[in-house]
């Protein structure tokens, strides 16, 4: 039994954490925490029934390695799925709400220069 991926999902977790407290992204927005918390549960849900899916029809499997802890939520469904679920979930969002903050800044730049271009044609 080795923690090893389970140690690297919370690690990564809490990077993915670093950076949404850094730049205020999704649980760390004023207000947004449970809006947050909702779309990460939800996202795990559904992946989980997509996986307990494919379990029973035969199309996932758990392969025995040496890096995994080896302990079964369900037949062919590690411990270690929910985890790596909720970081997809979170990641997304994160990944999601950086760029729907990069898509308003250029908008905005685009903006402000557009104004000053239109600024300097007037005044000459």
């Amino acid at each position: 039994m080795s923690f090893a991926y389970l140690a690297v999902l919370g690690a990564s977790i809490a990077c993915m954490v670093l950076v949404d407290v850094r730049l205020r992204l999704v649980f760390a927005v004023p207000g947004g925490a449970r809006r947050a918390a909702v779309l990460v549960a939800t996202g795990v849900a559904f992946f989980l029934l997509w996986d307990l899916a494919g379990i029973a029809l035969g199309i996932f499997h758990r392969a025995e390695n040496p890096v995994s802890t080896g302990l079964l939520l369900a037949p062919e469904l590690p411990v270690e799925e929910i985890v790596f679920l909720a970081f997809l979930t979170y990641l997304t969002l994160v990944v999601y709400a950086a760029m729907r903050r990069i898509a308003s800044a250029r908008a905005h730049t685009a903006s402000v220069q557009e104004h000053l271009a239109a600024t300097r044609e007037d005044g000459r």
